[in-house]
C-alpha cells in the first residue's frame, strides 16, 4: 500500500474516531449550556475549564506526539524493540513525576492563576471564588491526560490508531454521565460537570492500557533522566509546547481580555470555538495525527522526496475539507447554533452572540487546520525551534489586534484577531519550510485549492436560503430542524462532491479509489 493511502486509512480510522468524540462532545457542550446557560455561572466554569481544556490540547494533541514520536520511531527503526520498551519506561516514570509536582503546585496557587485567565473576574467575589473551586477540582486531569498522549504516541508510533482515536470518546462520556446523573447532588450542577472532566481524563488514560501491553510497551518504573532518548525528547519537547501553544496562548489572551467584556462574552467565544473546532477535529487533527510517523519514519530514512509528497498530500486535503466547511459554518451558523444550543437556558440572544463570534474564527479555519499539517513536517525533522519563533510572532499580532479590535467589535474582535494571527503563523511556517526542502508541489496545491474554492462557491445559495428561516429564532421544533438543517448539509456536500468530478479533482478521485479498494468494486 502507498504511503498516501496508509496515511487516508489511518486518517479514516482516526476520524471516524473523532467524528464519535466530538458527537459526543457537542452533546457535552448541550449539557453545558441546559445546566449553566450563557452567563456569569457559566463564564466562571469556562474560565476555569481553560486550563485543564487548554493542556489537554498542549499535551494530547502537540507537544507530547511531536517530541515523543520521532525519537520513539527512531528507536523501532534503527534499534531494539527492547531499547524502545526501555525508553517508554524511562519517559513514564519522569513524565507522571514532572506532572504530579505541577499538579500539586497548580491547586496550592490556584486563586492567583484565576487572577492572570480571568482578571475581571476579581471584582465579583462570588464568581472569582466559584472559579477557583472549580480550577483547583479539574486540576489533576492534567496528570491523567499527560499520561495518556504518552500511551497515544506509543500505539500511533507503532501504527495502532484505533484505541488511542477513540480514547477520548471515554472523556466525553464520563462528563456527560457526571452532568446527568450526579449533578442533583449539588447546588451548582458546575461542580458535577468538574468532577466528571477530572473522570473522563483518568478513563481515557485507562482504556489505553490494555493495547500498551498486548503490543509489548506496558509504562513501568525506570528513573534514568540521562538517558540519551530521553535527553532527545527532552531537548524536543519545551520548544515543542512553545510552539504548540500559539493557539492556547491566544485562548488565554481571549479569556483575560474578554473577561472584562459584558457577561456570556466568554460563553459566546467558548461555544463558537467549539463549532470551530468540530471539523477541526474530525479531519485536521486526524489527519495531522496520521502524518506525523509517516513523515517521521521518512525523515529517519532520510527519504525527502517522500516527505515533500506527504506534506503536499496533507495540504490538498486540508483544504479539500475545511474551506467548505470554512463557508458551511459561516451561512448556516445560526441554524447550527439554534439546533445544538438553543434550548433550556439557551436563550436567541446568546445565539446571536455565538454566532456572531463564529463568522470570525471560521474565517481562520483552514489556516487552523493547515498549520497543524506544516508543523508537523517540522517535527519530523527534529526542528521544533522554528514553530516557536513563528508562534511567538503571531502571539504578538494575536494581542496587538485584540486589544485594538475588542473596544469597536467587543467579543466579535476577540475572535478575528485570533483568526489572523493564525493565518500569519501559517503562512509564515510554510514559506519557511519551502525554503528549507524546496519544491513542495506549490503548482499542484494551489490548483487543488482552485478547485475547492469553485466547488465550495455552489453552495452558498441554498445555505443562504435555509439560514433566513424563521424556524431557528424559536425554541423547540428539534426534529424539524433537525430535518432542515440535515438535508441542507447532505445536499450541499452532494453538490460539492458533483463540481469536484466535473472538475476531475485529484482528491475527489482519490477517495473514489480508496472506496473501490476498500469494497473490492
Amino acid at each position: 500500500m502507498g504511503e498516501n493511502k496508509k496515511i487516508a486509512k489511518a486518517a479514516g480510522i482516526i476520524g471516524l474516531a473523532t467524528l464519535t468524540s466530538r458527537i459526543l462532545g457537542l452533546v457535552r457542550e448541550m449539557i453545558y449550556t441546559h445546566y449553566l446557560g450563557a452567563g456569569r455561572m457559566s463564564d466562571a466554569f469556562l474560565a476555569a475549564y481553560r486550563i485543564p481544556n487548554l493542556l489537554r490540547d498542549l499535551f494530547a494533541e502537540g507537544s507530547m506526539s511531536a517530541a515523543f514520536i520521532p525519537v520513539f520511531t527512531d528507536y523501532l527503526t534503527n534499534r531494539t524493540k527492547a531499547d524502545a520498551r526501555q525508553l517508554v519506561k524511562a519517559v513514564f516514570t519522569l513524565l507522571a513525576l514532572l506532572l504530579i509536582v505541577i499538579c500539586a503546585i497548580g491547586i496550592i496557587i490556584a486563586p492567583l492563576i484565576v487572577r492572570i485567565i480571568a482578571p475581571g473576574f476579581y471584582d465579583i467575589p462570588e464568581k472569582f471564588s466559584a472559579t477557583v473551586l472549580l480550577t483547583r477540582i479539574m486540576f489533576p486531569f492534567l496528570l491523567f491526560i499527560g499520561l495518556s498522549a504518552l500511551a497515544m504516541g506509543v500505539l500511533n508510533s507503532l501504527r495502532s490508531f484505533t484505541v488511542s482515536a477513540f480514547s477520548p470518546v471515554m472523556f466525553n462520556i464520563m462528563i456527560i454521565s457526571s452532568a446527568v446523573f450526579v449533578s442533583p447532588f449539588f447546588k451548582e450542577p458546575a461542580i458535577a460537570v468538574s468532577i466528571g472532566i477530572l473522570l473522563g481524563g483518568l478513563f481515557q488514560l485507562i482504556f489505553q492500557l490494555p493495547s500498551l501491553r498486548k503490543r509489548g510497551m506496558m509504562f513501568g518504573l525506570r528513573f534514568t533522566p540521562s538517558d540519551d532518548g530521553v535527553r532527545r525528547i527532552g531537548s524536543l519537547l519545551l520548544p515543542a509546547m512553545l510552539g504548540q501553544s500559539v493557539a492556547l496562548i491566544n485562548l488565554f489572551i481571549i479569556t483575560i481580555l474578554a473577561s472584562f467584556l459584558a457577561d456570556g462574552s466568554i460563553s459566546y467565544l467558548a461555544y463558537s470555538r467549539e463549532l470551530v473546532n468540530f471539523p477541526m477535529g474530525v479531519f485536521a487533527i486526524a489527519l495531522s495525527t496520521a502524518i506525523l510517523p509517516s513523515m517521521a519514519e521518512q525523515a529517519a530514512r532520510h527519504n525527502y522526496e517522500g516527505l515533500k509528497e506527504s506534506l503536499s498530500f496533507g495540504l490538498r486535503l486540508i483544504f479539500f475539507i475545511t474551506i467548505p466547511s470554512m463557508i458551511g459554518l459561516i451561512l448556516l451558523r445560526i441554524p447550527i447554533i439554534s439546533l445544538i444550543f438553543q434550548h433550556g437556558k439557551f436563550e436567541y440572544i446568546a445565539t446571536i452572540g455565538t454566532a456572531d463570534a463564529l463568522i470570525y474564527y471560521s474565517i481562520g479555519l483552514w489556516a487552523f487546520a493547515g498549520v497543524r499539517i506544516v508543523v508537523s513536517a517540522f517535527y519530523s525533522l527534529n526542528d521544533t525551534k522554528t514553530p516557536v519563533k513563528i508562534a511567538a510572532i503571531s502571539v504578538a499580532i494575536n494581542i496587538v489586534l485584540s486589544i485594538i479590535l475588542m473596544f469597536p467589535m467587543k467579543h466579535r474582535g476577540l475572535a478575528l484577531a485570533t483568526s489572523i494571527a493564525s493565518i500569519v503563523n501559517f503562512s509564515a511556517l510554510l514559506y519557511l519550510l519551502r525554503g528549507r526542502l524546496g519544491s513542495i508541489e506549490g503548482r499542484r496545491i494551489l490548483r487543488s485549492l482552485a478547485n475547492t474554492i469553485i466547488a465550495s462557491l455552489i453552495i452558498i445559495g441554498i445555505a443562504w436560503y435555509v439560514a433566513g428561516m424563521g424556524i431557528w429564532a424559536t425554541k423547540g421544533f428539534i426534529m424539524d430542524k433537525i430535518l432542515i438543517l440535515g438535508g441542507t448539509i447532505i445536499f450541499g456536500v452532494f453538490l460539492y462532491a458533483l463540481v469536484h468530478l466535473i472538475l476531475k479533482s485529484e482528491e475527489l478521485l482519490f477517495f473514489i479509489d480508496m472506496i473501490k479498494e476498500r469494497f473490492r468494486l
